[in-house]
């Protein structure tokens, strides 16, 4: 007799080999196709020029290019090390940066309330309000900010003298600027940084709301233990973010703010690489402080995100 042929077995495709891979780009290839000019820019624009970094340990000469400028080591990092006010302008820039940090949460606190409003009006009106200063640019921000507290006819100067105080010259105050930089930054930012927070309270079920209500929960126990830890993924993913920028701090607006009065808490580090780098045209120089910034940034964003994945099992890989 003939033996019928038993049927062969396909064995299952694993994750993380060649063959997976194939299979989702078959599946799903539609996605990717969208996804592709996003890929495309990200590899342009930002990995393509990685090979900059290179200029870090040479000393770069524009004649001769990247290729063919004279590798000098860790030159550059030592002389950045031993510049004079290295500390001073780490110093700067962290007191700003920490400074802003602890204004995280007042985005989430804006978005928890702006939740429990239930007239559709007033909300739109509130969110509209507090997202148009994200759309000015950082020229008009500055120029608001010192028309408020101008010494001569700036209002809340015009206020105090009102209330019979003494006219103050806040921008000529070194210890005030970095409140001041910190506030005018929360006030163009709160709205928008609220919208995340507000799509992810989308998320929460209705029907634990309407049982803690039931069960006689006032409106701030809700928030408190519904609607808050609904949220806290995504409130641990951008602090996550914002930890590991923590030396990054655009020169820009320090800049615009800057006066000889003030300019010892605005020497930071992005303003040092914006003088030696633009200014005076010392790219290998300013390409190793800013690969230094970048490092410690990394450094830190790893090791918050290794504690946050032990404290509170939330990372962002």
């Amino acid at each position: 007799m003939l033996k019928s042929k038993q049927p062969t077995r396909l064995e299952p495709i694993r994750p993380g080999t060649w063959a997976y891979v194939a299979k989702r780009l078959k599946e799903s290839w539609q996605w990717y196709v969208l996804l592709l000019p996003a890929v495309i820019y990200l590899i342009i624009f930002e990995y393509g020029p990685m090979y900059g970094i290179m200029m870090a340990f040479q000393k770069y000469r524009p004649s001769k290019g990247v290729i063919g400028s004279k590798f000098v080591g860790f030159d550059n990092f030592i002389r950045f090390f031993k510049f004079p006010f290295f500390w001073k302008m780490i110093r700067n820039t962290l007191n700003i940066t920490l400074l802003s940090l602890c204004t995280f949460p007042c985005s989430i606190i804006f978005a928890l309330f702006l939740n429990e409003v239930t007239q559709t009006k007033f909300k739109k009106f509130a969110q509209m309000v507090s997202y148009m200063p994200h759309f000015l640019s950082e020229v008009v921000i500055v120029s608001l900010v010192l028309l408020l507290l101008d010494l001569g006819n700036g209002p809340i100067n015009n206020l105090i003298d009102a209330l019979g105080g003494e006219r103050y010259y806040f921008m000529g105050d070194p210890d005030a600027f970095p409140t001041i930089y910190v506030l005018q930054g929360l006030w163009q930012g709160l709205g928008w940084g609220s919208i995340l927070y507000i799509s992810a309270l989308s998320a929460v079920p209705t029907e634990q709301i309407e049982a803690a209500r039931i069960d006689g929960a006032s409106r701030f126990q809700i928030m408190w233990h519904i609607n808050l830890p609904t949220i806290l993924p995504t409130i641990m993913i951008t602090l996550l973010m914002r930890l590991g920028g923590i030396m990054s701090l655009g020169y820009t607006k320090l800049l615009l703010f800057t006066n000889p009065m003030i300019s010892e808490v605005t020497n930071t580090v992005s303003m040092y690489v914006y003088s030696v780098g633009i200014v005076n045209g010392d790219y290998s120089y300013s390409t190793a402080i800013g690969l230094f910034n970048n490092i410690i940034n990394i450094i830190l964003l790893l090791t918050f995100n290794k504690l946050s994945k032990k404290l509170t099992e939330i990372s962002l890989f």
